[in-house]
């Protein structure tokens, strides 16, 4: 299985980067980048939307009148458009989120960016997301995107990780962190008390 999801992963970055580098040809990254985040939002709010582009049985036909449809309402760029129709043409319409999420990781990279993914008890404020941003974007010495999500189990504070460091600052930590130093330190008074006995 991690095989076939490496694959996956593999064909959504050669997909993503080809539309990527027509998009540089037509100068209009930026407008290619604004179609496919709207249609990573229109996918992430319609259950209709995931079952069109990821039932196997739906007919190319189908797929394509159902994606251009929608392409055209949102008054996409025709190259996103075109794009879209080759991934139905090639069957590839389902791999569409992994698509776009290779299209972010290749334009970030492109741009020198680095992505930081905050986990946070509760949803930050604008102030809040901008000030980590350009804190997080000083102690990297490079410019940092953030990725947020929120995670109430956390009780309190806030996971940050940037590549393969990880900065855990949550209440749950802190806690689990005592619970442990606690317990190794009951352990060891019973031996003590033990060995005085």
């Amino acid at each position: 299985m991690a095989a076939g999801s490496s694959k996956n992963n593999l064909v959504a970055r050669r997909y993503a980067s080809a539309l990527l580098d027509m998009a540089d040809e037509a100068k209009s990254v930026e407008k290619i980048e604004k179609d496919m985040l709207a249609l990573e939002a229109m996918l992430e709010g319609s259950e209709d939307l995931q079952r069109l582009i990821e039932n196997p049985l739906m007919s190319s036909g189908a797929q394509q009148n159902g994606i251009l449809a929608i392409a055209t309402k949102a008054k996409f760029q025709k190259l996103t458009q075109n794009f879209l129709g080759v991934l139905v043409q090639n069957r590839r319409l389902g791999a569409l989120p992994q698509v776009i999420n290779a299209m972010k990781a290749e334009l970030r990279t492109r741009r020198g960016e680095v992505e930081a993914k905050v986990v946070s008890a509760y949803a930050l404020t604008p102030a809040q997301t901008n000030a980590l941003q350009k804190d997080l974007s000083k102690a990297m010495g490079t410019n940092v995107t953030l990725s947020v999500e929120v995670d109430k189990e956390l009780l309190g504070g806030m996971t940050v990780t940037v590549g393969s460091q990880m900065i855990d600052d949550s209440v749950r930590s802190k806690l689990d962190r005592l619970k442990r130093a606690m317990s190794s330190g009951s352990n060891q008074n019973q031996v003590k008390l033990e060995e005085v006995g």
